[in-house]
């Protein structure tokens, strides 16, 4: 393989890179627990951006209920994120040849 060939690919491997950065940077989800009554966003990197618990949930005071809500909200969230995430890695795979039928886990 000619040096320029090989300059030229990792150009171009380094310019994918930094569009799939980009693409995580902008991922944002939204999950919800109980009917809503927890909500939890997240961005692509798996933090918690905002978190919303409704005022009902507190008054029935009932921690442990609050702590499966918070759980279950932030599990699903962290899911979807995967998801995302994986959907744009398959795009992106799709469009270098030779990797799209290799599988990555935790990926693909």
């Amino acid at each position: 393989m000619e040096v320029s060939a090989l300059q030229q690919m990792l150009s171009k491997a380094k310019q994918q890179m930094e569009d799939l950065q980009r693409q995580v940077n902008s991922v944002t989800v939204e999950a919800s627990a109980g009917g809503g009554m927890v909500s939890v966003k997240m961005n692509g990197q798996k933090q918690v951006v905002e978190l919303r618990i409704e005022p009902d949930v507190f008054n029935s005071k009932d921690q442990e209920m609050l702590q499966d809500l918070v759980r279950a909200a932030v599990n699903e969230a962290g899911r979807r994120v995967d998801e995302e995430l994986a959907n744009q890695m398959k795009s992106i795979a799709s469009g270098i040849p030779g990797i799209s039928g290799i599988k990555i886990p935790g990926l693909f």
